[in-house]
């Protein structure tokens, strides 16, 4: 087979908050020319200035089409207007990085994170919840394929009607950062942190349950503080620690600091009511930080058996599962290096390669 030339959306890239779509997108722009260097993206998104491209730490070109944000989504799924075509004519396939398709006369390749938004409506804006709905129908008719993050995204994806001949489970990965001599120091100072902490890591939305987390800490005094970390995503995601909780809100931190701020952590405690996946569990492992997850969601897989897993609408569980974490953090964090060291953005690549093969062929 020759050289396979597929057009990428990256809009999602632009988003107020990229999140984990646009972390998946670009790492596994990153690791495909290491593993299939026949395969060329071809980088697609809105017109956002001057180059498309400033923002973005991507060895691909990315090419703007007219519109961007919600409009351009709007005139994708309304009029299939732009196409892809018109910034990439030579693109032999479109893979749309997001659930959100791209119009395009060319055989589509569709990632669909999670289906979050059909199980839990209310932790979703209405505007939000119409886009995605539409979104999933036109993905329905227009994919080839369809790659999914999750075991359990998979499931949900085939219970929403995409025949199971066109699903393909393309688990994501993670890229541990190193941490210098001092760094968690250096971390700890800069962003005046305690030398114990709980951590938080993640958008500050609803179905983070960071309302349940902050309750059943402050029945617990003697722990550590709670220290959380992510941009303000949409809703009343940051609850009110008045009742007795200590937390520390940092909002986004630079991604510099994160590594450190893993590292140093007594354990990561991400008690999420619903993920399409659950990267930051991912990163907390590879930095050797003893992890609190949510079981009977897609986390609990992510963490292969390398996590204490909670029942995350109960706080005694949480509470729990904290103490499970402190006292076994010297083997927890054993198992989650090794568990983190599985899961590789060069295996999410050469995956995606393969669907590629799938629908050039």
């Amino acid at each position: 087979m020759g050289r396979v030339r597929v057009a990428y959306t990256l809009e999602q890239c632009w988003h107020r908050v990229p999140g984990g779509t646009a972390v998946a997108a670009i790492e596994v722009a990153r690791a495909m020319p290491d593993v299939r260097p026949d395969v060329q993206l071809l980088g697609v998104s809105g017109r956002h200035g001057d180059d498309p491209a400033v923002d973005l730490d991507l060895s691909i070109d990315v090419a703007g089409l007219p519109g961007r944000g919600a409009l351009l989504y709007e005139s994708m799924l309304r009029l299939r207007q732009p196409r892809v075509e018109r910034a990439w004519p030579g693109c032999g396939a479109v893979h749309c990085t997001t659930i959100i398709p791209f119009a395009t006369s060319r055989p589509m390749v569709a990632t669909v994170h999670d289906l979050a938004f059909l199980r839990h409506p209310e932790f979703f804006t209405r505007r939000g919840n119409d886009v995605f709905r539409r979104s999933l129908a036109a993905v329905r008719r227009r994919a080839a394929l369809v790659l999914c993050s999750s075991s359990a995204t998979l499931a949900d994806c085939a219970a929403a009607g995409i025949p199971s001949s066109r699903l393909r489970l393309v688990p994501l990965g993670v890229r541990p950062a190193s941490v210098a001599d001092g760094g968690v120091e250096h971390a700890r100072a800069r962003l005046g942190l305690p030398s114990e902490y709980l951590l938080f890591v993640g958008t500050v939305e609803p179905r983070k349950n960071l309302g349940r987390l902050v309750a059943a800490l402050a029945r617990r005094p003697d722990l550590p503080p709670l220290v959380v970390a992510g941009a303000q995503g949409w809703g009343d995601g940051q609850p009110d620690a008045g009742s007795g909780a200590r937390v520390l809100w940092l909002g986004r931190v630079d991604d510099g600091l994160l590594p450190a701020l893993y590292r140093g952590a007594s354990a990561f405690v991400y008690p999420s009511l619903w993920e399409g996946f659950g990267l930051p569990v991912l990163e907390a492992m590879g930095q050797g930080a003893p992890v609190v997850t949510s079981a009977g969601v897609s986390t609990e897989e992510v963490a292969g058996g390398a996590a204490v897993l909670v029942d995350p609408t109960d706080e005694a569980s949480i509470l729990d599962g904290v103490d499970r974490a402190l006292r076994d953090a010297a083997s927890l964090r054993g198992l989650g290096l090794a568990r983190a060291a599985e899961m590789t953005w060069q295996r999410a690549a050469a995956l995606t390669a393969e669907a590629y093969d799938e629908v050039a062929g």
